[in-house]
């Protein structure tokens, strides 16, 4: 039953993770508009920042040339990683044997990432990062490991949640 929870909170987690994706993506959405330019400019002013300046004259000219056709890849990316995220959760939640492997894999390939990260001074946010990623992998191998053994003993599998 403990495993049950933990593998649900990490599907929580995973749900999550598409849902934040989803709100950076209207955010993102919020700032495109025919005159983002202006809206860019009334951004600088309302910061108090000299449009003049480097910085906040290099934000007006990228809302300038940001177009739908430099956003499609994006949101069509976005929107990939969501679908998975959110696969990923109901599987998990289900504790379905291919959402394990699949969130065992997904958390690994950021593993190498998060360590490059922390060696280049990326400080403590990779450090936490590599953590989580780290438990999931963990979480989701021994979630693996189980239910071969389970398997290999001939021993029923667990009821799911939802079976009756």
């Amino acid at each position: 039953m403990h495993a049950s929870r933990t593998i649900r909170a990490v599907a929580l987690f995973e749900a999550a993770k598409g849902v934040l994706i989803v709100l950076a993506g209207f955010g993102i959405l919020a700032l495109i508009h025919p005159d983002a330019q202006h809206r860019a400019e009334l951004l600088v002013h309302h910061l108090h920042l000299d449009p003049a300046s480097h910085y906040p004259g290099i934000f007006i000219a990228a809302m300038t040339r940001l177009g739908d056709a430099r956003l499609t890849p994006l949101a069509l990316g976005a929107a990939a990683y969501c679908a998975v995220r959110w696969i990923e959760a109901y599987g998990l939640w289900f504790e379905r044997a291919w959402a394990e492997g699949l969130a065992a894999l997904s958390g690994a390939i950021y593993v190498p990432f998060e360590v490059r990260g922390i060696l280049h001074g990326h400080g403590w946010s990779a450090a936490v990062a590599l953590a989580i990623n780290i438990a999931v992998v963990g979480i989701m191998v021994n979630a693996l490991l189980r239910r071969r053994a389970r398997r290999a003993s001939g021993s029923p599998p667990s009821p799911r949640p939802g079976d009756r």
